[in-house]
Parts: C-alpha cells; sequence; structure tokens
C-alpha cells in the first residue's frame, strides 16, 4: 500500500463540499439536492464511478466550477467520492441537502480552506483516508476575536 498527499486545486478559494458516496445515480441525486436548495446557485460538481467503465461523472450550472471539480476529482482518484465547487453561497446553505442524498455515505470537510486529501493506493485502487482542513490553531480567542466572530456572522447574515 502507498500514500499520497493530495492538494486540492482551488485558485479562486471557492467553497467545497468532499464526501463519498455509493451510486452512479449520484450526480443527478446531488444536482437536484444542490438546486433544490440554493435556486440559482453557481456550482460544479463530479464524481469518481467506480466500476463498469469507472470515469468521472460531472454535472454543475457553471463551467468554471465543473471543470475545477472534474480536474480535483480525477486527481483524488478515490472510487466513489464526489466533489461540489460553489460560488456565491456556502457550505451550510447546501450540507444539510447533500447529506441527505440516500446514496452519500460520508462528508470529509465543507471549506474554503487549503485542503490535503490523505489517500491510499493499493492494486484494487484509492481510497480517502481522510483530510488536512486549513492550519492547526495557533493560539485560544480571547475578547477581541469573540467580537470579532460575532461581528463577521452578522454581517454576512447568519445572526440577528
Amino acid at each position: 500500500m502507498e500514500f499520497e498527499v493530495i492538494k486540492i486545486d482551488n485558485p479562486n478559494g471557492y467553497n467545497f463540499i468532499l464526501g463519498q458516496s455509493h451510486f452512479i445515480k449520484t450526480v443527478e441525486d446531488l444536482y437536484e439536492a444542490i438546486v433544490s436548495s440554493v435556486p440559482g446557485i453557481k456550482f460544479g460538481l463530479a464524481f469518481c464511478e467506480s466500476s463498469g467503465p469507472r470515469l468521472v461523472r460531472f454535472a454543475g450550472s457553471d463551467e468554471e466550477l465543473i471543470e475545477l471539480a472534474k480536474k480535483n476529482a480525477y486527481n483524488i482518484g478515490a472510487g466513489h467520492s464526489f466533489i461540489i465547487f460553489i460560488k456565491d453561497a456556502y457550505p451550510i446553505n447546501i450540507l444539510r441537502a447533500v447529506k441527505d442524498v440516500q446514496e452519500v455515505c460520508n462528508i470529509y470537510c465543507a471549506t474554503a480552506n487549503p485542503v490535503e486529501v490523505i489517500v491510499a493506493k493499493t492494486d484494487q485502487g484509492k481510497g480517502i483516508l481522510g483530510v488536512i482542513d486549513g492550519g492547526s490553531p495557533l493560539g485560544i480567542e480571547g475578547e477581541k476575536e469573540i467580537e470579532e466572530r460575532k461581528s463577521f456572522l452578522r454581517r454576512i447574515g447568519y445572526k440577528l
């Protein structure tokens, strides 16, 4: 067995969700769940089929994000993994709907941070072991940082 660290290519810092599913209809079901959650959302998704022709399947509403999803899914190459890039929205807007798709087994991360995907490779194929999402803490928040956090959430409309 070999291990690989695959960096998610995300030059514009888009939010994305990385997960695992189990069936070819994942692409269509995720598409429907996303557009039903946020009408007009800009997104691209890609899914690594793990049997039969073993293709990267894809869909979305934004060509740039579709291309980014296809590229990253192919680079990761883990069977039944999927990645969804979104623009002008946050993972929190679609995450519940994505988790509720019957085929979805696991969500590894939902973030805009730099991410490294830890992948194991065997003679059979590749599998995601986990992710490194952003960096490690540099300290513990104080009163100033608490106020900044609360202010930020209100500024972006997630708190009154």
